[in-house]
């Protein structure tokens, strides 16, 4: 495995992978050997609120 930095695509990928679960074990460990885990923590955190402003707007557009 390279220790290259992630750029965000690749992040922005491992994160949306994680979260579904569908991460597979070489790119699981391809993310813990990056040098710095903030990328992963700042997409992670807008994911989420992407996710919940969705359903948000969901909710209260169907009611």
């Amino acid at each position: 495995m390279s220790k290259n930095k992630s750029n965000l695509w690749q992040v922005f990928k491992g994160v949306a992978a994680s979260m579904l679960g569908v991460q597979s074990h070489a790119n699981y460990e391809s993310d813990f050997e990056q040098p710095s885990f903030i990328p992963f923590v700042v997409v992670g955190v807008l994911f989420v609120v992407g996710l919940v402003g969705l359903l948000i707007l969901l909710v209260s557009t169907l009611t």
